[in-house]
Order: structure tokens, then C-alpha cells, then sequence
């Protein structure tokens, strides 16, 4: 079985930190794409970096909830905090926006913001996902719908994680939340493809969010499932920096990463690595780093 595989960084742009990770992984490691917050405090060092960089595929990272909204803040109030800063409680703001007109006006504006910030790096752009998978939220998904087609999106990350090649890689609970959110997923996945876009088969990182170390992703890819699959890490080159996530293992993921048994694995499953856009082309993905230097490129049937 050849392996169609995105693997994936996400928050670049986030900090110094991160942006290193995502080049020193993309050089010599197995990541294939990166996404870009483009209201990260690090965002023009993480463009500077893909633009050296012409293989790596870069999506849009959209950050609605705790980071810095792109747009101007009188634009935007009701996504605020006190501080100035995007919120923190995603539950009030998924409520708010049901229940307030005006507050998914500012939510559409700041998404579009975004994604005008996005083409003014010049860049390509790959995919979309979001923050803490905020679009799976119905109407946030609508709005990201309508605009992801004026802005060419190829693909749209919809998080369904068969809980049954976890489980063949070490003992993992299925919580009611946890299958509440599958079958969630599985609608809206639908839904992105009935629409046009690209939604990837299955998507692995949210159970091992922040600990996806190396014995885990090499046992994942012996137990890949078929079709198109993402795998999403967040490396960095130190645990500890401004806007980290407490209890993140970013050093550990990096290192999984870069690991030369995480490159021999790939060669022998002979995966074919690269972002969406190659995969919406049905082209041969190019050689990138030296997990790349082993895996096939043919065209996708």
C-alpha cells in the first residue's frame, strides 16, 4: 500500500522557538508542511523562514482564540479580552455567537483578515485548520467554507482520529467526549468534501497533542490506515517560551521528528509525503529532506 501522508507543525509563527523546529525538521527531518499563524508574535520570522524553504507547504493556522487578532481592535471588540488579546473561553465565545449577530460578524471579519494576511506573504497556501480546531463549531465552519473558496484553499483539516490504529500502538480510553466529538467530526468532514475541499481520511494528534514522541509516531506508521492521512505535531527547540502550552513535550516532538527511525519507517512503508495542494494536482511530490530521499513520488490515482 503506498501512504499519501501530510505531516505537519503546527503554530509556526508562534515563537522563535517553533519557526527553528519547523525548518530544522523540514531540512533533515520527516515534516512536510507547517501552519502558519499569521498574527503570531514570530509570524514575519516564520515567512522569511518558508520562503527559504520551497518545499515546505504552508497553510493558514487560523487563531480566533488566545493569540493577537489581525484585525484592527475597535473592528473586533466582542473577540477581546480585558488585555487587549483574543479570549481565552472558547465555550462562551461558542455560545456568544449563536446568540449575538454582531459578535460572528467580528468573527467573519477577523477570519478574512487573516486570510488577507496569509496572501501578503506571498506564499501558497496549502490548507486551512484552526486553533484549537475552532471551525468545527457549524457556523464558524460555514464562514470558513464561503471564504476558504474565494481564497483557493485545497484542503481544510476536519480532526476524524480512528481511535482503532491508537489503540494498536498503546492502551487509550474512548471517552463519551471523545466519541462525541468523532462522530461530530465525521459530519462536518462530509460536509468539507460535499463542498469541494480536500479533508484528509484520518488526521492523528489530538490524542497525543503535545506528546507525540518518537516510539508513538513510529508505531503509528505501522498501522497507517489507507487513504489520505495528516499527522499534526507542534516541535519547537525548547519546552519553555512565551505562549507555550503547559506540559507540551515540544522537544520531544521535534526529536520524533528527526529521528532516523522515523525516517526508515517511512521509507519502509514507501510514503508519499508532501501538503495538499500536490495531492489536488495528482503530481509527483519532490524529493524534501532526508525522509524524502527514500519515499516514492508517484502520482496519486
Amino acid at each position: 500500500m503506498l501512504h499519501r501522508l501530510v505531516i505537519n507543525a503546527d503554530d509556526f509563527g508562534l515563537a522563535p522557538e517553533i519557526n527553528e523546529a519547523v525548518e530544522s525538521a523540514h531540512r533533515s527531518g520527516a515534516l512536510s508542511a507547517a501552519s502558519l499563524m499569521v498574527g503570531g508574535a514570530a509570524a514575519a520570522d516564520a515567512v522569511a523562514r518558508a520562503h527559504r524553504l520551497p518545499g515546505l507547504n504552508v497553510g493558514l493556522h487560523l487563531t480566533l482564540l488566545e493569540g493577537e487578532a489581525v484585525s484592527a481592535k475597535d473592528r473586533v471588540p466582542g473577540l477581546l479580552a480585558a488585555d487587549g488579546r483574543l479570549r481565552a473561553d472558547q465555550v462562551g465565545l461558542a455560545l456568544a455567537l449563536g446568540l449575538d449577530p454582531a459578535i460572528r460578524r467580528q468573527l467573519r471579519a477577523e477570519m478574512e483578515a487573516q486570510f488577507e494576511a496569509f496572501v501578503r506573504t506571498g506564499l501558497t497556501l496549502d490548507h486551512v485548520n484552526a486553533h484549537k480546531h475552532f471551525h468545527l463549531h457549524p457556523m464558524i465552519l460555514s464562514d470558513l467554507l464561503e471564504i476558504a473558496r474565494r481564497f483557493a484553499v485545497p484542503a481544510i483539516r476536519i480532526p476524524v482520529e480512528p481511535r482503532r490504529q491508537l489503540r494498536k500502538v498503546e492502551k487509550i480510553s474512548a471517552g463519551l467526549s471523545n466519541l462525541a466529538l468523532q462522530a461530530h467530526a465525521k459530519v462536518l468532514r462530509g460536509v468539507v468534501r460535499r463542498a469541494g475541499f480536500i479533508a484528509p481520511d484520518a488526521v492523528f494528534g489530538l490524542a497525543w497533542s503535545g506528546a507525540f514522541t518518537r516510539d508513538r509516531l513510529l508505531g503509528l506508521l505501522s498501522h497507517l490506515p489507507a487513504g489520505i492521512v495528516e499527522i499534526y505535531l507542534h516541535p519547537a527547540t525548547s519546552d519553555k517560551f512565551p505562549g507555550c502550552a503547559k506540559g507540551y513535550r515540544y522537544c520531544d516532538e521535534l526529536a520524533a521528528l528527526s529521528s532516523p527511525g522515523i525516517i526508515a519507517g517511512l521509507r519502509r512503508i514507501e510514503a508519499r509525503i508532501g501538503g495538499y495542494a500536490s495531492l489536488r494536482r495528482a503530481e509527483p511530490v519532490g524529493v524534501q529532506g532526508a525522509a524524502m530521499a527514500g519515499a516514492r513520488a508517484d502520482p496519486v490515482s
